[in-house]
């Protein structure tokens, strides 16, 4: 490995460790009270070499926010393999239950931890627009095979996504204790089928 190449693994090694230790504090404290310096604190670094590679903690917050719908979007491309679009749709609520299983770090950064958008800065955020998008043309397949047919796309987009979010988020903020003699995994998976059930039904 040349010296070129060499520094820009170093680089790019240091804007992962950096990317990891703006995670766990934007989890422990919030978008408002992170700054840049306890994320440099978190990684035993000074700021100015978190500034060297990212110019605020809004530009950290969205390359994890990217990151993790980079990762989610991927999952569900697995998914164009199914031809059903009834079953595709049926299968990706599992796939984000499973994707909020198993990266709950990324789930929480992604749709619970608030980042107040200023209006210069919504572009950053397109990559969410396609996983919800995705969404919305899948339920379209649905319709032009009969199902949903007299349903609102718009409103039915929410009310599916609402479904699938509220298991997911009431999972990673450890709401699920009230319901007793039941694990999160049954909660979650066994909640799921109940709804796909209604969705049979419509």
């Amino acid at each position: 490995m040349g010296i070129t190449e060499r520094k820009q693994k170093e680089k790019q090694e240091m804007r992962q460790r950096i990317l990891n230790g703006a995670r766990k504090v934007f989890l422990k404290n919030g978008y408002q009270q992170t700054s840049m310096r306890n994320i440099a604190t978190e990684i035993n670094y000074s700021a100015g070499v978190i500034y060297f590679h990212f110019k605020d903690k809004s530009e950290i917050f969205q390359e994890l926010h990217n990151e993790g719908f980079i990762l989610l979007l991927k999952q569900f491309r697995v998914l164009d393999a199914v031809k059903d679009p009834f079953e595709r749709l049926k299968a990706l609520g599992m796939v984000l239950i499973k994707f909020a299983q198993d990266h709950k770090d990324y789930y929480n950064l992604m749709f619970l931890v608030e980042e107040p958008l200023k209006k210069s800065e919504e572009n950053g955020f397109q990559i969410a627009e396609e996983a919800l998008k995705y969404l919305r043309n899948l339920i379209i397949e649905c319709q032009h095979t009969g199902r949903f047919k007299d349903m609102d796309t718009e409103y039915l987009t929410f009310m599916i996504l609402s479904a699938m979010h509220g298991i997911c988020a009431l999972f990673c903020k450890d709401k699920t204790t009230s319901f007793e003699n039941k694990t999160n995994e049954e909660l979650m998976e066994n909640g799921y089928a109940c709804f796909v059930a209604l969705l049979e039904k419509g």
